[in-house]
């Protein structure tokens, strides 16, 4: 396999389509809750050079973009996805190392967060240096939050005043510690108790 990582140009918008089937999809499949993308929304992440893809030959691989919030102080990496054919190879990993170095060369004074349910993207953050926070400490936006809207979740969250639901939020602040090592290892054990909690709390009939 030759698979090259790049910042997304007009011969990528192609791919939008199977972009959102794949993350969709892969949703539907881990019956874990996401936010809807549309094919229009990332072709706009792809004109504004806000989005990086994997390619194997033309063939598309893997996917991620980058948003903004209040005015670039913050920036999260949002639809990461790794085509079926590609996973376990380590791609979602070198994907996001990817586009975090970019987006803090284009964002250098932005504190990069994330909210995901799932323990590989977890793992992922950890290693580059992100720290678990409450969503307090994440952007205030309403925007960021209304793109929970199409998420199987959103009740949770909006129950909860968009400050608790059953992702975990996490942190980079590039003004607080550098990269390498990360202070905060990752333990799966915690995360998994911590993620089994928030389920037998929020999802109890």
């Amino acid at each position: 396999m030759n698979i090259s990582i790049i910042v997304t140009q007009e011969e990528h918008y192609k791919y939008s389509q199977e972009i959102c089937d794949t993350i969709e999809s892969s949703a539907l499949l881990r019956g874990t809750g996401i936010a809807k993308r549309t094919p229009e929304y990332i072709q706009k992440k792809m004109e504004s050079k806000d989005a990086v893809i994997a390619l194997d030959n033309g063939k598309f691989a893997g996917f991620c973009y980058i948003e903004s919030w209040q005015h670039g102080k913050f920036v999260a990496h949002s639809g990461l996805i790794v085509h079926p054919d590609y996973r376990n190879l380590g791609l979602a990993k070198k994907i996001k190392s990817f586009v975090f170095d970019y987006s803090l060369e284009k964002y250098p004074d932005a504190k990069v967060f994330g909210i995901t349910t799932g323990l590989a993207v977890m793992k992922i953050n950890s290693d580059l240096g992100y720290k678990p926070v409450p969503f307090s400490e994440l952007t205030s936006d309403p925007s960021f939050w209304k793109g929970c809207q199409t998420c199987t979740n959103y009740e949770i969250l909006k129950s909860k005043d968009n400050k608790m639901c059953l992702c975990t939020g996490m942190l980079y602040d590039p003004k607080e510690k550098p990269k390498d090592p990360p202070k905060h290892p990752f333990n799966v054990r915690v995360l998994n108790r911590l993620k089994s909690i928030k389920e037998a709390l929020f999802l109890k009939k």
